[in-house]
């Protein structure tokens, strides 16, 4: 196994519950970008972003706070990395508990079955083995008008470990790395600027939620400047000069390079042994994520596909089933997404234009959020449920979700999908009262014109 990110070690893991003697090479920590530079770090910033808006805005649940209620990046910095280290330890000791064995280094295929580790004292040891998995996962994307220095040009990666709070943040790139940084940026006290290229912030969701998010950034007077991109970076001593397409030029204190990620398939030997790459160095592989040189397979960023933890684990289970024997496969139509902004989206299959594109007949329900007793009791009534199903055969084609716990509630959805259930299968389930749940089952009905707290069409 070549590399223990979310998709490596779940793989060393499932070889290893299936017989096989595994061992895992990884240069930098076990659970890789997820773990220690993306997923979970940004989710504890984003708590305790959440915990301040709601202390700052107690009075709206009738609690009156005296004194002053104000961001300690170092003890919020802390907090994140004791998080990020219960999760290391805890992986860790799964590998162990199966009898994997981690090898912490560098590793190079240097043949079909052979594997060369440079490790962390400079010397070198070989591991032979059967088969191969390649999990090296991805970075942070550079553009060449900015070079990061840790200081005023910043990554994903630097961005999780401020030592101060900017006074002014721009951010070039307004998709899902983007904008859950723009919201935990805005709420410690910057004043959050972004630029995207696209006509939408998270261009990749339905057209639908990104106009939800879109108003609320623009409730948290988060600037976004769409259809723009940047030309020219000019830093000076106490600040960043940005010039844009539209003419203006823009300063911040600090930029958030967030224009996607680059994958990890460089000096890792796959010259060396045939494995054929795309032209962004995506290592191609097949229906069982196997490469075109037998016993080699490849999973999660690397294979240049849609970049999820969750997917990279899947992708990982399948490959090392199939690397013991087995036949499995992806299902790639029912990959559940969540973006951690505020509020949080959740979606799942096809966008309401890919359907459109495709030329599929389909029918749409929709719920407000603000329609529900639950929501209006949490103060949290901003967004909207969306599902879209095929005409006809009431088939689900997919879900969007906008709104408080919108990454929790888009999974039973994707439960519905993935075992074939219809619209009316959701809406004919009785959800219990009060719960954001029921926003699920209206939409599922307003499919059919039966949403029971919808207004009349």
């Amino acid at each position: 196994m070549l590399g223990a990110g979310p998709g490596g070690y779940v793989a060393a893991i499932r070889a290893a519950q299936l017989g096989a003697d595994v061992t895992v090479i990884e240069e930098s920590e076990v659970g890789g970008t997820c773990l220690n530079r993306g997923c979970i770090p940004t989710k504890t910033l984003t708590a305790s972003a959440e915990v301040l808006y709601k202390t700052r805005n107690a009075q709206n649940y009738g609690l009156e706070l005296d004194g002053t209620i104000s961001p300690n990046i170092q003890k919020i910095v802390e907090r994140k990395n004791r998080v990020v280290d219960i999760q290391i330890k805890g992986i860790r000791g799964l590998l162990k508990s199966w009898g994997v064995k981690l090898i912490e280094g560098r590793g190079v295929i240097v043949g079909p079955k052979k594997i060369k580790v440079t490790l962390k004292d400079g010397s070198t040891v070989s591991v032979e083995t059967d088969k191969i998995i390649i999990a090296t996962g991805s970075k942070p994307a550079q553009i060449p008008v900015f070079q990061f220095d840790g200081k005023r040009v910043l990554s994903s990666d630097d961005a999780i470990n401020p030592d101060s709070i900017p006074q002014s943040l721009l951010v070039v790139g307004a998709g899902v790395i983007g904008c859950e940084f723009a919201f935990i940026y805005n709420e410690f006290g910057s004043d959050v600027t972004m630029v995207e290229m696209m006509p939408n912030a998270v261009s990749t969701e339905d057209e639908e939620i990104s106009q939800v998010l879109e108003r609320e950034l623009k409730k948290k007077k988060i600037t976004l400047l769409i259809n723009t991109s940047v030309e020219k970076v000019d830093i000076k001593d106490n600040c960043v000069s940005v010039r844009l397409s539209n003419g203006k030029t823009v300063e911040a204190e600090k930029v958030l390079v967030s224009v996607g990620r680059a994958v990890n398939s460089k000096d890792i030997g796959l010259e060396t042994v045939g494995v054929k790459t795309g032209q962004r160095g995506e290592i191609i592989v097949d229906s069982g994520m196997q490469t075109n040189i037998e016993g080699i397979y490849a999973i999660g960023d690397v294979v240049g596909g849609i970049m999820l933890a969750h997917l990279a684990s899947k992708e990982g289970t399948v490959a090392a089933e199939n690397a013991m024997g087995g036949n499995s496969k992806v299902n790639y139509d029912v990959i559940p997404s969540a973006i951690f902004t505020s509020p949080e989206i959740g979606s799942v299959g096809l966008r309401e234009k890919q359907a459109a594109e495709r030329g599929i007949k389909y029918k749409t329900g929709r719920f407000q959020f603000r329609a529900l007793g639950k929501a209006h009791a949490m103060g949290e009534i901003a967004g909207m449920f969306k599902i879209i199903s095929e005409e006809g055969t009431d088939k689900i084609l997919g879900a969007h979700i906008i709104g408080p716990h919108a990454s929790d509630l888009v999974h039973e959805i994707a439960v519905a999908m993935e075992n074939g259930l219809t619209v009316k299968d959701i809406a004919r389930t009785i959800h219990a009262h009060p719960t954001l749940a029921e926003g699920i089952m209206e939409a599922a009905e307003d499919v059919h014109d039966l949403a029971i707290h919808g207004v009349r069409k």
